[in-house]
């Protein structure tokens, strides 16, 4: 079977001043991929915004709030789409020089983390990245470079393709923005006086209604529909 995965991050930068960090990807198989890209482009429709309008956890407000529902609801229940993050609740804690290894170095080791449960060695893969910067290629190239040698795909077989794409071209993209904004918002430790944003709660609530779980601990290792590690400073990676 060829699958697609479709990879984001939040709050991946070292000294940014927030707590949690957010690593994320949403997969299906290649063939399926056509139908999921028309139906997510028909709730755009439907809720009378363009279809190449890019959906973003950023831009989550009271009136688009049954267009970030209807993205939810149809992620759910389709069962040919899957979702796997990683959650560091609390970058503060990092001691890199203790593991002998640079933020970055520990970034791709995360990044791993986060796949190694998608991958299957029997299957083949093509993951994308979102695009942040003019270092996503090398970053690419970088992260399918740690993939394959911890997979021992030195030909690799296993993870045919691994490029950078922009993620307003690609509607299931989207879904993993939506997805791991909301994990990074409700593990987000904020200032006292900082007022939450009643729109981005209510899509909290629906996920965390729709998946059974409260977003907070890490899940059972098969779950497929919202697969969560919570990694904190103590594991051994």
């Amino acid at each position: 079977m060829l699958y697609n995965v479709y990879c984001d991050e939040s709050c991946h930068l070292e000294n940014d001043r927030i707590n949690v960090m957010v690593l994320g990807a949403v997969w299906c198989s290649q063939s399926k991929l056509s139908e999921i890209n028309k139906r997510i482009r028909k709730i755009k429709e439907r809720n009378g915004v363009s279809p190449t309008m890019e959906l973003k956890w950023t831009k989550i407000s009271p009136a688009k709030i049954e267009l970030y529902k209807d993205l939810i609801n149809y992620y759910f229940d389709d069962d040919d789409l899957h979702f796997r993050a990683i959650i560091i609740p609390d970058k503060t804690k990092l001691n890199h020089k203790q593991f002998n290894q640079t933020h970055d170095d520990w970034y791709y080791k995360m990044y791993f983390d986060m796949l190694k449960v998608i991958f299957n060695p029997s299957d083949r893969y093509e993951v994308y990245i979102d695009i942040k910067d003019t270092n996503s290629y090398s970053k690419s190239q970088k992260l399918k470079e740690v993939c394959s040698n911890s997979l021992y795909d030195f030909s690799q077989k296993v993870i045919q393709r691994l490029q950078p794409i922009r993620s307003e071209e690609v509607e299931i993209m989207q879904i993993v923005d939506v997805l791991i904004g909301a994990l990074g918002y409700n593990n987000r430790k904020f200032d006292h006086d900082f007022i939450k944003s009643s729109a981005k709660q209510e899509i909290i609530d629906l996920i965390k209604e729709r998946s059974g779980y409260s977003m907070e601990k890490t899940t059972l290792l098969r779950e497929e529909k919202l697969n969560l590690l919570f990694w904190n400073a103590r594991d051994i990676i």
